[in-house]
This record gives structure tokens, C-alpha cells and sequence, in this order.
């Protein structure tokens, strides 16, 4: 690729060393002519950042949206879902590492104009777009073009991700952002530093920030991994700041594991510890708690908070049955909250 072909990066700055600071996320790599950062497509070329991954998806899908998992955002429509190489985290667990530990050159890339992004959007009727896969906070730049031409167009946009992200480039990056589905790895600084390469208060500091101080609609999934992250007392810490921070209605997912990537020695996650972990969730106090990566559509179905009617029956990512009146419940008229 030419020079002149690259998108030059947003959020940086050069120190007294001549060498580039990337601020996009808590990281900030320290970055010397010809390298690129942590997350790989962010590299120093003649003193400038450029974005490698602007306009360089490594695939399209079309995904139901509870897959992502977003229970209370568009429930049963569908969403374009892509993801570029490389991630700033550095995840021993997973699932989708031979994209997020990618070099560019090492996967299939396509080129897609953000234009060309809702254009796809539009022939197959999609009324969101999904950045996923690898962490969508590496190509920010992208992520805004798009969703800016998507909320012009009435599409809404998404972002999966671990919310590893500076302070000020997320105000421009969720600028026109929908929806957020991010992952919280665990509930200590011990697993995020062993396990991710990364520190836990920047990712709740983030959680905060969403919830708090933008209209984006915010769901939680925790990948609950054997020995690591699953004890009573951190699912019980977890649940009850999320409460305190969030409330008490952010929609909670709790994942199986499979053993993938640098965790292949552990087992996969139990059906009953996921069961486990969602008591302890309601127990502290949440509303709306879900299993994931089992089927069970009992604990994936939404039910009202008030009345105890199966409001939406899911069965793995289909929707089965719906009792919603626009956002209200279809028996006795209570609000249940997301995006409907």
C-alpha cells in the first residue's frame, strides 16, 4: 500500500525522543519510525501514525443480533457484522485470536470505503452494523467515519468490545454509536494484568462513562473461565458495582468458555456454573441476567420484572416468542428497558 493510500490515525503526538505516543487507548505505545503499536495496525511511517486498518475489513457476516449478545437492542432483526486484524489486548483466552493476534499482511483483507460499508448494510436490509471480532477501538477512525454516514441513513451501529479506551478518543469514537456490548473479563487486577496484558480501571471506567455520560445502550458480557475469574466472591464483587455504578438494569451475559488460543489446558465452563453465577447476579440485585454459549432458553429469555411474563422467549440466537408492545409489556404495561 502507498503512502498516500493510508489513513493517517487520529489521537497522537510526538515526545522529546522523536518517537510517537499513540493515545487512542490506555496503552499509549511508545512508537519508533517503521513499528507499529501493541495492537498492530498502527504504525510510525515517516513520523506520522497511520491507521493500517481503515477501509480494511478481513470479512463480512450477517448476524442475528443476539448473537453479539444484545438482548434489549432490535431483538430479532439482523446486523452487519466486521472486524479488522489486531487488538490493543492481549487476551490468553481468546476465541477469535487468528484475527486479533493478526499482522495485516497475515489475513485476507478486503477494501471497503465506509460508504461502501452501509451500502452493504442497505442490500441486505440490516438495520445495524456490528464492529466486532477484534477490539472495533483500534480503528476508531473507521468506526467514526461509518456510524456518522449510519446515523444519517437511519442505521444504527454497534460496538463489541473490551473498552479499553483513552478518555478523550472515546467521546469522538461513540460519537454517533448505538449500542455497546463490552466485555468484562473478570473483576480483578490480578486476572485483567495475567490474562489480558491490561488494567481493569480504565475498562470501568469506561462502563461508568457510557452508562453515565452518553445515550449509547449498554449491555455486559463476562466470559466466565474455570479457576480464573468464577469464585462466588468476585461474581458477587462484580455484580454488586454494577449495580452501585450502572443500576440495575444493564443486562448482564454471563459466557461459556471453550479452551482456544493460550488457554487450551483448562476445561470448558460447567452449564451449572453459569447458573451459579447468575443467582449470585440476581441475588445482588440485577434485573436482567442471561447465560450465554449453552442452550438454555430458559436463562436466555427476557422476562417482565413486574408481572413475571415471558416477555421474549429465545431459543440460542432465535426468537421464538414476543410479548412486547412496543417497549411495554404485553400483559401489564411495564417498561422494559433497551432499545425496541
Amino acid at each position: 500500500m502507498l503512502k498516500q493510500e493510508l489513513k493517517e490515525a487520529r489521537w497522537w503526538h510526538v515526545n522529546e525522543k522523536g518517537k510517537i505516543i499513540c493515545t487512542l487507548c490506555p496503552r499509549y505505545c511508545e512508537i519508533g519510525e517503521g513499528q507499529p503499536g501493541f495492537c498492530y495496525i498502527r504504525q510510525n511511517i515517516g513520523g506520522k501514525l497511520y491507521s493500517l486498518g481503515y477501509g480494511k475489513p478481513t470479512g463480512f457476516g450477517i448476524d442475528p443480533i443476539e448473537k453479539k449478545p444484545l438482548f434489549h437492542f432490535l431483538p430479532g432483526t439482523t446486523v452487519l457484522s466486521f472486524g479488522t486484524a489486531g487488538c490493543n489486548l492481549g487476551c490468553k483466552f481468546c476465541q477469535n485470536w487468528s484475527i486479533s493476534k493478526a499482522k495485516l499482511d497475515e489475513v485476507t483483507s478486503l477494501t471497503a470505503t465506509p460508504e461502501e460499508v452501509i451500502n452493504l448494510a442497505k442490500k441486505y436490509s440490516t438495520p445495524s452494523i456490528a464492529f466486532t471480532y477484534n477490539d472495533p477501538t483500534i480503528f476508531g477512525e473507521y468506526v467514526i467515519d461509518i456510524s456518522e454516514i449510519a446515523r444519517s441513513e437511519n442505521i444504527k451501529t454497534v460496538m463489541v468490545t473490551a473498552g479499553y479506551i483513552d478518555k478523550d478518543a472515546r467521546k469522538d469514537i461513540y460519537k454517533y454509536i448505538d449500542a455497546a456490548n463490552v466485555d468484562l473479563k473478570g473483576f480483578t487486577e490480578r486476572f485483567y494484568y495475567k490474562n489480558t496484558f491490561s488494567h481493569i480501571k480504565y475498562v470501568l471506567d469506561t462502563l461508568i462513562w457510557l452508562k453515565n455520560e452518553t445515550n449509547v445502550w449498554l449491555e455486559i458480557t463476562t466470559l466466565l473461565i474455570p479457576g480464573e475469574n468464577d469464585s462466588d466472591e468476585e461474581l458477587k464483587n462484580e455484580c454488586e458495582w454494577i449495580v452501585k455504578n450502572l443500576g440495575d438494569e444493564v443486562p448482564l451475559h454471563f459466557t461459556a468458555f471453550h479452551p482456544d488460543f493460550k488457554m487450551r489446558d483448562k476445561n470448558p465452563t460447567q452449564h451449572a456454573t453459569l447458573l451459579r453465577a447468575k443467582k449470585i447476579a440476581e441475588s445482588a440485585g440485577i434485573k436482567y441476567c442471561y447465560v450465554g454459549n449453552v442452550n438454555d432458553t430458559k436463562n436466555q429469555s427476557t422476562y417482565c420484572t413486574n408481572c413475571g411474563s415471558l416477555l421474549i422467549e429465545r431459543d440460542w440466537y432465535s426468537i421464538k416468542k414476543v410479548n412486547i408492545i412496543k417497549d411495554h409489556c404485553g400483559k401489564c404495561n411495564h417498561v422494559l428497558p433497551g432499545i425496541f
